[in-house]
């Protein structure tokens, strides 16, 4: 069994045109093994496994994922701070702005070909502009809980995201409380907390758990990350390139593997159900897997065991 290399610390490559990005890679040797890529989703980072992973229940030693195997690489999307750059004119980029600065961080390293693409929400997004950019270099590409375009649903949540940015006295907090009502259901509410009251505070247990979730996200994220972040989310879309979704999914050569969230309000079934529909009527095969989950967008994170069967059948074909 080959050696499996330490979690790497945080890396920096500058590419060529001078923007410089930020990577972890975790397993084996880039060069030489199998290479998956994880882009992460909005509030994550590149640390996707080792003692502050927020993927670890997928990737790692023996795990689906598996160390011993793969070499994985996560790039931080520019402007999320993690590694303490933020980007002053994030309004002039896209994620397709992101998705080609990628590609060029891979080329750079020496990889000639992505074994596995798996992005999660807005990492989704950009796993799409990848494969639309370069559509050859990806051999499977999985988006998870995200789409190839911002639907009217997420242009319109990421502006009222924007007004509570820019205006609310305590931004990051209120942004985050209202993002939580699209991340999960109603139904999960319901069975979570149930109209229960929480008597330290005297508020509904449903409050209480919003406004924690609120103040850690002010703990470890920077309003101006935020921003970034929530203006990127709002901007995915394949066909700015003036050709059709139909011309682009005709030219991307991976094995494409959608994987969506039956009760997910931020990017709906209904939207990857109407994808996979376009792509059969322009001639090309997707396959589209369903978590079933009362939790909503957040199931690809809080529902591992059912994203690892998934994965599980995709990397061992």
């Amino acid at each position: 069994m080959p050696q499996t290399l330490v979690h790497s610390e945080l890396q920096r490559l500058r590419l060529t045109n001078g923007q410089v990005l930020s990577y972890q890679h975790s397993g084996q040797d880039y060069t030489t093994a199998p290479v998956v890529v994880i882009n992460h989703p909005l509030t994550a980072n590149s640390c996707v496994t080792g003692t502050e992973g927020w993927w670890n229940d997928l990737i790692g030693e023996n795990k689906i994922i598996d160390t011993n195997t793969y070499a994985v690489i996560c790039f931080n999307i520019p402007g999320n701070g993690y590694d303490g750059d933020f980007i002053e004119d994030f309004k002039h980029w896209h994620t397709g702005t992101v998705a080609g600065y990628f590609i060029a961080g891979l080329r750079q390293l020496g990889i000639r070909k992505v074994n596995a693409l798996i992005g999660g929400s807005i990492g989704a997004g950009i796993a799409w502009e990848m494969a639309a950019l370069s559509p050859q270099f990806i051999e499977k590409m999985i988006p998870i809980g995200g789409d190839w375009k911002s639907s009217d649903w997420m242009i319109a949540n990421t502006y009222i995201q924007k007004q509570i940015l820019d205006s609310s006295p305590k931004p990051i907090e209120i942004a985050r409380m209202h993002a939580m009502m699209c991340y999960r259901t109603p139904q999960s509410f319901k069975l979570r907390f149930n109209r229960t009251i929480n008597k330290e505070f005297g508020v509904f247990n449903v409050q209480s758990w919003l406004m924690y979730h609120g103040d850690k996200l002010k703990e470890r994220f920077s309003l101006q990350a935020y921003k970034t972040m929530n203006h990127l989310l709002g901007s995915i879309d394949i066909t700015r390139n003036g050709k059709s979704f139909e011309e682009n999914i005709q030219n991307i050569q991976s094995e494409i593997h959608i994987v969506s969230i039956d009760t997910d309000l931020f990017f709906p079934l209904s939207e990857d159900l109407e994808t996979v529909t376009l792509a059969q009527k322009a001639g090309v095969k997707i396959k589209h897997h369903v978590i079933e989950s009362e939790f909503g967008h957040d199931a690809f994170l809080m529902e591992p065991k059912k994203v690892k069967v998934i994965l599980e059948n995709i990397l061992n074909q």
